[in-house]
């Protein structure tokens, strides 16, 4: 009885253990549309250990579920500066800023009024290029 006691005991620590290895966070992402947000949410999960990665188009809040042995929040925002795009406290390259499309600069005025008439129209953030 003992040792049945013990084994479960081990399983019950090992499970807990194995379940807090996925940490949740959000940062705040610039961006201005859905090709936006099909590249950050790519540039997150192809970031070792990310396992979902969802960007709002409307809050710029972007989503994350990721393993904490294998990657940090510094790791994901790193990633998401290389493809171009802002985030709450750190600023993309003007290189990397310029690769993303003309309909993406998020950092023009210009732009960034265009698609707020769109989200106007549009409730659900559906921007089609």
């Amino acid at each position: 009885m003992k040792k049945l006691l013990i084994i479960t005991l081990l399983l019950a620590v090992t499970t807990s253990f194995s379940q807090s290895k996925n940490e949740r966070a959000s940062i705040e992402v610039d961006g201005v549309c859905m090709m936006c947000k099909a590249r950050i949410e790519k540039a997150a999960i192809r970031t070792k250990g990310v396992k979902s990665a969802v960007w709002s188009v409307k809050t710029h809040e972007l989503k994350l579920i990721y393993d904490g042995r294998k990657t940090n929040l510094d790791s994901i925002k790193s990633s998401v500066l290389n493809v171009g795009h802002d985030t709450m406290n750190l600023k993309a390259t003007e290189e990397a800023y310029n690769t993303v499309h003309p309909c993406c600069r998020y950092r023009d005025n210009e732009v960034i009024d265009d698609h707020k008439d769109e989200k106007e129209e549009n409730d659900h953030d559906e921007h089609a290029h």
